[in-house]
């Protein structure tokens, strides 16, 4: 891809009236229903930043208080190459200072490193090397990192969101990748454009406001920097339009869970087969279910499936989801006997298998999910279960260290649904069992004809 600031930019009301990118931006999603606790924002040039991401970062900054780093490759010193009133060292000077005005503006406290990469000539390696030593060896797996698109256009920009890719592949970190120049040089109709992993950030009337005004203080980009020839500006008002939107949007590479991480390092992390703990957990959770067998079985973070195969015994079908590849291999080796029973990579709720089913399991799974999370999971199951359907819940009682929910939590915002009734319950220091149903249920003396 070739062009110049100088070329004509794609008008913003065709992209406005041929958007094709609605699915919103859900942080807590990355990382198992938690916000993530640090932030890298890595910009090519100073001002990229406040272009493309100065709404995320400062919704981040005041929203989750978390530890920010941006990183800039270049001073951008080359940005006027024909000016005869500032020099490139200026250039550098003034630029810096601009960055760091607008991004105080943004979200104070932040750290600033510049790597004083020469201004159009970025490679990959030295900006994965500065990202790698700021990461340190053991970097939280709550990182998020925001990089230029790697499709850009800019040979700077596709350089650090190269460096970008292979550093959050390498530590399964999520990644957001914000475009620039594409809006300038693309159209909606593009191939290029990648409509299939973009989300929105819908930004706050104050939120805009805010980072309007931290563009302005990019004054040598949006401002000529004198009346004499070479000094023109080089984001005139139509490319700064790109950037008043009331949104911001990213492609987006999704971290590798942590349950990923668990599963691919230990064949049974929790204990499921050894424990004795856990075969009476099961015992008792299955000797509560109200009918001998099911038609149809849903279960909902079924990790290595030690539960799914008893389940799979009782149901004429089972569909056993986990976010893990790891974990559903080995749950699909488990339920390699079972006439009608399968393990499925899915990512809950976002995603959701289809059907109707009459037994619904959530067993420690629940307090992994945020509080928006376990809403939606609720609602869905409602869809999902039919008249005489079941849900089982079972879930620990102590507290789970790094998760917003416990599993009482859980349970009560279940039994709190108007669609749902209390059927059974089991209660004891360590976990819960509740079993629910649709209201009028009969209990299983009435139901197998002893009453």
């Amino acid at each position: 891809m070739t062009f110049t600031h100088q070329d004509d930019s794609t008008p913003e009301r065709l992209w406005r009236s041929e958007w094709r990118a609605n699915r919103p931006l859900d942080l807590e999603s990355f990382f198992d229903g938690r916000p993530p606790e640090r932030l890298i924002l890595l910009s090519a040039h100073p001002d990229d930043e406040t272009l493309a991401a100065g709404g995320l970062l400062t919704r981040l900054k005041n929203d989750f208080h978390l530890s920010v780093d941006i990183v800039v490759a270049t001073a951008g010193e080359a940005s006027h190459p024909a000016s005869t009133t500032h020099s490139r060292d200026v250039l550098a000077r003034r630029r810096k200072s601009e960055l760091r005005e607008a991004v105080q503006l943004l979200a104070a406290d932040s750290r600033v490193h510049f790597l004083d990469l020469p201004d159009g000539a970025v490679t990959a390696l030295p900006v994965a090397r500065a990202l790698q030593t700021l990461l340190g060896p053991q970097p939280s797996e709550r990182t998020l990192l925001v990089a230029p698109w790697h499709r850009d256009g800019h040979p700077d920009h596709d350089a650090a969101g190269d460096a970008a890719r292979s550093v959050a592949e390498e530590h399964g970190m999520a990644l957001l990748e914000y475009p620039v120049w594409l809006w300038h040089w693309a159209e909606p109709s593009s191939s290029s454009v990648p409509w299939d992993t973009m989300r929105i950030l819908p930004l706050t009337e104050a939120e805009l406001e805010l980072k309007t005004a931290a563009q302005r203080m990019h004054v040598t980009q949006i401002e000529p920097l004198s009346e004499e020839p070479g000094d023109e500006v080089l984001l005139g008002p139509a490319i700064i339009e790109h950037f008043a939107r009331p949104f911001e949007a990213f492609a987006v590479t999704p971290p590798l869970s942590a349950f990923e991480r668990l599963h691919a390092g230990c064949k049974d992390p929790w204990g499921y087969e050894d424990r004795f703990y856990e075969r009476r957990k099961r015992a008792v959770s299955l000797a509560l279910l109200p009918r001998e067998r099911y038609s149809h079985g849903l279960e909902l973070g079924c990790s290595v499936g030690v539960l799914s195969a008893e389940l799979a015994a009782r149901c004429d079908s089972l569909v056993a989801v986990d976010v893990s590849p790891s974990a559903v291999g080995q749950a699909a080796n488990r339920l390699a006997g079972y006439k009608g029973a399968e393990a499925r990579v899915m990512r809950i709720p976002e995603e959701w298998p289809e059907g109707i089913f009459d037994l619904i399991v959530l067993s420690e799974t629940g307090y992994y999910l945020s509080a928006a999370q376990l809403e939606e999971v609720i609602s869905r199951c409602l869809g999902s279960l039919g008249r005489d359907g079941v849900v089982m819940l079972c879930h620990w009682r102590h507290p789970v260290d790094g998760w917003p929910l416990n599993g009482d939590a859980v349970h009560e915002a279940f039994r709190a649904c108007r669609g749902l009734k209390l059927f059974a319950e089991h209660q004891e220091e360590d976990f819960r069992i509740d079993i629910l149903t649709h209201p009028g249920a009969v209990s299983v003396a009435r139901g197998s004809g002893l009453l």
